[in-house]
Parts: structure tokens; sequence; C-alpha cells
């Protein structure tokens, strides 16, 4: 079962910003999260239920680092969309 500690964070970019201004918070979590849990979470946590959830696995990029190759972080994004006038009260997850 999933938590409010598997949220890592909720993704602040100028496409973000522009989603939110249209109802859609991106929020970034862990591998382990599902749509279902996450649902839970915003409904318990921030006292919003989702209308819509859309998720995507973000594999990490391979890059350098210090001249030795290495690899940035898996990780799992999710697209919520609150229902129409909904806001979130704590933001600061």
């Amino acid at each position: 079962m999933a938590d409010i500690t598997d949220i890592k964070s909720i993704l602040y970019t100028e496409k973000t910003i522009d989603l939110q201004e249209n109802g859609v918070v991106v929020v970034q979590t862990s591998r382990r999260m599902t749509k279902n849990s996450l649902k839970e979470v915003f409904k318990e946590y921030f006292g919003v239920t989702p209308s819509k959830v859309n998720s995507l696995n973000q594999n990490g990029k391979v890059k350098k680092f210090k001249g030795k190759p290495g690899k940035r972080p898996d990780f799992k994004k999710f697209y919520v969309t609150l229902p129409e006038g909904a806001e979130l009260a704590n933001l600061s997850a």
C-alpha cells in the first residue's frame, strides 16, 4: 500500500505550470505507486478526488559524471487532473 511518502515531489517547470493553470498537477513518485493508490493518497491527504490520472514511467538518462559513465535514477510521473474548481490546499508534499 502506497502512502504520502511515495510522492517524491510536485514538478514545477514551464510546461507543468501551464498545466496547473488548467487543473493538472504533475507528480513525481516512486516506481511502485499505482494510479489507484495515488488517487487514495490525494483523497486522504489533499482532500480532493482526482477526476483523471495518467501515468508515465520515466527512464533515467545515461550521462557522464566527472568523466565516468553513469545513469540518472528512473522514476514514475503522474499527470493528475483535478475536478473543476478544485485546488490543492497542502501543495507542499
